[in-house]
């Protein structure tokens, strides 16, 4: 059995919310002869819970079969300084050698650019190991802090982090990424694309039911997931002002699940329009994602208009249990890929377009039930043949086997 190091300093268990992408991967790599370990930070992203008890600076645990080390970190609120702090000090742990003792030699590491600089602790523990380095992209930095305002495209932010981020690409040997086009941006930066994989995000389809559930009167429309810039859910609060006004007022409802630094505004913004028809929720566990799931009979998903940067394909987690509870779902998304229609499993309109998206909320809400049946179904499929977590995983030890051989190779 081979032993992988995964650096994501946000990894989740199924007991709170949030992804939980390296979970699902991790505990299917055993069975492909890979024994994975996954270094997280202690702090959890969506709520700040600090999981490690006073003066405990690591711990080993098990979910569920899968080896987690929890790095101690320190709490921060907000986007300032004190999360950089926080990035900082997991750097520093998870590259520590007191914190990592115990654990087995790695025969791979792998860093998942959540923020860069898990990909710096894992380049220097694959160096310190003298085994590959794998750098796994999430998120394009600093593109997506460009596309969202946050920098300027030529401050010396940005500058810092585009060679933090041509260092590591040089410095890995295989990179793995979620969106299914980003090897045309590591092109473009001169890094050899030939050591470029796609492995997206997924689901496992078996924890969630397929059956249907029979819509009455009200039809309800869920989103469950992070409030945030990103997810442009003040476009899906004004559709629901629309459809209010309309017609199919009593029709149409909405439950929004989920937390995130949007939700006050969006609390506030729903009660300045006087809105019935839509209900905020807290945030649930990963693991009661699908019993939730089933209590709705559509989906929505929404993004921000950033075609500068969603070129590059997306691959949001919400999207696949969304697919995989075969439901029908409505995209407000324009991107190089689009699972929802790629499999016909529901309704795409523009982003950032009120009307746009209320006039298909209501379209799939009063489409007949058959109808909807049969995107729910596609969608279903679509994600067993596609984004199951067991083809995922294989798709990864394949590409880390070839990587290991050529590796063996290069050092005899």
């Amino acid at each position: 059995m081979k032993t992988v190091w995964i650096l994501n300093h946000y990894a989740q268990a199924p007991g709170g919310p949030g992804g939980l992408r390296h979970f699902m991967l991790a505990q299917n790599l055993p069975a492909v002869g890979w024994d994975p370990w996954i270094l997280a930070a202690s702090t959890e992203l969506a709520t700040g819970k600090q999981r490690l008890g006073r003066g405990e600076r690591v711990r080993f645990e098990d979910k569920d079969g899968v080896h987690f080390v929890w790095l101690r970190v320190p709490e921060y609120v907000g986007d300032g300084a004190g999360r950089v702090r926080n990035m900082v000090s997991y750097t520093l742990h998870a590259s520590s050698r007191r914190l990592t003792r115990g654990l087995p030699a790695p025969d791979a590491v792998i860093g998942s650019s959540v923020h860069p600089l898990a990909g710096v602790a894992a380049q220097r523990l694959a160096r310190r190991y003298r085994v590959p380095f794998v750098f796994e992209v999430r998120d394009l930095w600093p593109e997506t802090l460009i596309a969202f305002g946050r920098i300027p495209r030529n401050g010396m932010v940005a500058v810092a982090m585009r060679k933090l981020e041509r260092h590591l690409y040089r410095r890995a040997r295989l990179i793995v990424t979620t969106l299914p086009r980003a090897s045309d941006y590591v092109g473009s930066l001169g890094i050899d694309t030939g050591k470029v994989v796609w492995i997206p995000n997924g689901v496992d389809p078996g924890r969630f039911d397929p059956s249907w559930r029979t819509a009455g009167h009200v039809f309800t429309f869920m989103y469950l997931g992070a409030h945030g810039r990103a997810n442009s859910l003040s476009t899906l609060i004004e559709a629901m002002a629309l459809i209010q006004k309309g017609q199919h007022r009593e029709r149409v409802r909405l439950r929004l699940v989920g937390a995130g630094p949007e939700k006050e505004f969006l609390k506030a913004r729903a009660r300045e329009l006087g809105l019935v028809n839509v209900f905020f929720e807290p945030p649930v566990a990963a693991s009661e994602v699908p019993a939730v799931a089933s209590e709705a009979d559509g989906f929505v998903i929404c993004a921000r208009s950033l075609p500068g940067l969603y070129r590059f394909g997306v691959s949001m987690n919400k999207l696949f249990d969304y697919m995989a509870a075969s439901r029908p779902v409505v995209a407000a998304l324009e991107a190089a890929n689009n699972p929802v229609a790629e499999s016909g499993c529901g309704v795409t309109v523009p982003p950032e377009d009120p009307h746009a998206l209320a006039d298909a909320l209501v379209r799939v809400a009063t489409f007949p039930p058959e109808k909807r049946r049969a995107m729910g179904a596609r969608g279903r499929r679509n994600v067993e043949t596609h984004y199951d977590y067991r083809v995922l995983a294989g798709r990864l030890t394949r590409s880390l086997d070839d990587l290991l051989e050529g590796h063996v190779q290069a050092f005899r």
